[in-house]
């Protein structure tokens, strides 16, 4: 069974993403900010994380970036529904710093779904 790591701010995303990966036979933590993901991170590496890339306390560029560095290997999908700037524009750095997959804000279940599938799929 697959283990993901979640990482938003919002909550009801959060929530949401959980039961649907949950449902699809992942498990699933969860986490609201990058600070908290890579502790979770650290505690019990996943085969893949979806992070949002726009959070308080830590962002999500620089959480890629950490995992990067010490597991270069792992499994990157970014979603960002954007801010002061176009999310495509994030999802490109975020794609730049490693991430294999971006998804725009918002996509339906099956989206992410097809997703996580293509990325797992790639480490075989």
């Amino acid at each position: 069974m697959p283990r993901i790591l979640v990482v938003d701010d919002d909550e009801a995303l959060r929530n949401l993403l959980q039961e649907v990966l949950t449902d699809a036979g992942h498990e699933v933590q969860c986490a609201g900010d990058g600070k908290a993901a890579l502790k979770l991170y650290f505690q019990q590496t996943p085969d893949l994380v979806v992070t949002d890339l726009i959070m308080p306390t830590q962002e999500g560029l620089e959480t890629i970036l950490q995992m990067r560095r010490t597991n270069p290997k792992v499994k990157i999908i970014a979603i960002s529904g954007g801010g002061h700037v176009p999310a495509k524009d994030y999802l490109a750095l975020a794609e730049k710093c490693g991430a294999e997959r971006t998804l725009s804000k918002p996509f339906t279940p099956q989206e992410i779904l097809n997703a996580i599938k293509e990325v797992l799929k790639s480490e075989v």
